[in-house]
């Protein structure tokens, strides 16, 4: 069984126990976190619940890390008119753990 779910203004596919990283979200380390946008959910023999079916299904999580991704060098440059400019960025992503989908 797995889902689709949106986070963040992304969409993310999780079955139990899968690890994943979005975008920050409230909460401490160990905290229970439940996703309630759910697109679809697909169970054993590719049933699929979509639509209505699927917006009243849940997924619930647990929080295992608050951290910060990789830096991404931004580089702006206009020609002819010596203007360079450099700064990087750095992005806080919160891991979470899927224990169960509630469909």
């Amino acid at each position: 069984m797995y889902a689709v779910i949106e986070t963040g203004g992304k969409q993310y596919r999780v079955a139990p126990g899968d690890v994943i990283r979005v975008e920050k979200l409230p909460g401490e380390v160990g905290s229970e976190v439940e996703f309630d946008r759910v697109l679809a959910v697909f169970k054993d023999g590719d049933q699929a619940l979509a639509g209505s079916e699927a917006a009243q299904a849940r997924v619930k999580a647990v929080i295992t890390a608050q951290d910060r991704g990789g830096k991404i060098l931004v580089f702006k440059f206009k020609r002819k008119k010596q203007v360079r400019r450099t700064i990087g960025h750095r992005q806080y992503l919160t891991s979470v753990k899927v224990n169960e989908i509630l469909a």
